[in-house]
């Protein structure tokens, strides 16, 4: 099946949260259980669209721990030991001469998943074209909206392939474009971004329907965020971009749209929420981390043993039963997520900080930078910066701090690839006596474009 298939999985939710969702299938074709392509898109009313909102948030959170698993694992943040399935310690840690599988699970789910809320949001985005009683205002802050999702979408899929390139669907297309190139992606992503953005600044003072718990004002108020707020995120995310692209320059204009908020609280930002709802579903990346048994995450031990002394960010990870798998020993839980409703984060002030530290240092703000990461810093009970005021030293303590800051939430590997430093990663199989098969493991670069889309 390819990313357009003629399946596509919408997930409606109740009123005012996620919860309470069901999962349907909208065929391309007539059918008499469940609404159509062409019925959503012919008849585009207004509850109709809600629930297509609705199903861009909830479809974005699917298989959301499969790519945290596989982009935190080859990052060597953390390991998942589960015996019953040995590619988590096998495949994706290159153990002897296991390799990434570009037709198993880990390859195929997250990145299919993705694609299914791309295709949600290329139908909200046709069927506000051709809605007749909303206003100029309210179709433009849902364009917007849907053009940021799709920009995560595919920015997580590329995070994933790299310099394999990903594939654009536009709406109403009914096949898939070429495959598109890193940094040519990049660019497209961020196309998709301004586009959104302009919408939402003409989105008027409210979306027309709700958001989750995860997209709330962004000054801790109650009630969703309004096409403003929903801009400044997707401007942050724009940042992100220009810093994967290398454009630091243009990272630092975006983030004057952002919400960068250096006297806030990190943490705010927008995040997948979830519940016990009849329906909705649990946080699926979490797992007991003292569990001396069965499905595990457990912390890589290198986070713990590289830590500042009175770094407050070593609640990360809890001490717990010795776990050992596969020649991997760990004493650490996966101590992020703190229980199953613990929302999974999408972009935060953290790292907004830590985007203008790294693209300041670029620029030569030397000053400014190293003010930007004593922000970070003082806020995980650290003293200010002490080191050289040079780059290369400035923009180690970058790295550094968003190892630590952003711990968990799918940064690392993608950080330390950008940085040329994936060689700095930790080999705990070394090939030496006594570690399986006499090769050391590997660090991956990549994933293998799924093969069903090698075509």
């Amino acid at each position: 099946m390819k990313i357009l298939s003629h399946r596509l999985i919408l997930v409606l939710l109740a009123a005012f949260m996620l919860a309470g969702c069901d999962l349907f299938e909208v065929e391309d074709r007539a059918d008499p259980n469940g609404p159509s392509v062409d019925d959503i898109i012919d008849n585009p009313t207004r509850d109709a669209l809600i629930n297509l909102a609705a199903g861009i948030e909830a479809s974005a959170r699917v298989d959301i721990d499969l790519y945290l698993i596989d982009v935190g694992v080859i990052g060597r943040e953390y390991w998942r030991m589960l015996s019953a399935d040995p590619r988590f310690t096998t495949d994706l840690l290159g153990r002897c001469t296991s390799t990434l599988d570009n037709n198993s699970f880990y390859t195929t789910r997250p990145w299919g998943a993705r694609y299914v809320t791309i295709r949600n949001a290329n139908i909200m985005r046709q069927a506000l074209e051709l809605n007749t009683t909303l206003s100029d205002a309210e179709k433009a802050g849902a364009s917007g909206f849907a053009k940021t999702w799709q920009a995560l979408q595919y920015l997580q899929n590329l995070n994933m392939t790299f310099s394999n390139g990903v594939r654009f669907i536009g709406p109403g297309d009914d096949e898939p474009g070429p495959v598109v190139g890193y940094a040519a992606a990049l660019v497209k992503i961020a196309d998709l971004l301004d586009s959104g953005a302009a919408d939402l600044a003409a989105g008027g003072s409210e979306f027309f329907f709700p958001l989750s718990n995860g997209f709330s004002h962004l000054d801790g108020s109650s009630g969703s965020m309004t096409p403003s707020e929903f801009r400044m995120v997707n401007r942050g995310v724009a940042a992100r971009i220009a810093l994967y692209a290398g454009d630091d320059a243009d990272a630092l204009v975006l983030l004057g749209g952002s919400f960068l908020d250096t006297a806030g609280d990190l943490t705010t930002g927008v995040a997948h929420s979830f519940s016990t709802g009849s329906g909705d579903i649990v946080n699926p990346f979490f797992t007991p981390p003292d569990n001396p048994e069965g499905d595990v995450i457990l912390a890589h031990p290198s986070y713990v043993d590289d830590l500042e002394a009175g770094d407050t960010r070593a609640d990360k990870v809890l001490l717990g039963v010795e776990r050992t798998l596969d020649f991997l020993t760990s004493s650490y839980g996966f101590f992020v997520y703190k229980n199953s409703l613990s929302p999974i984060t999408i972009i935060r002030n953290g790292e907004l900080v830590l985007v203008r530290a790294e693209a300041r240092a670029r620029t030569g703000d030397l000053a400014g930078a190293i003010t930007d990461l004593d922000v970070v810093r003082n806020a995980a009970g650290l003293p200010n910066y002490s080191g050289a005021a040079e780059e290369g030293a400035v923009l180690d303590e970058v790295l550094n701090q968003r190892r630590y800051e952003l711990y968990g939430e799918g940064q690392r590997w993608i950080d330390v690839r950008r940085f040329g430093q994936l060689n700095t990663l930790p080999i705990d199989r070394d090939g030496s006596e006594g570690t399986a098969c006499g090769v050391p493991d590997e660090v991956w670069e990549f994933f293998p474009i799924p093969l069903n889309e090698n075509v």
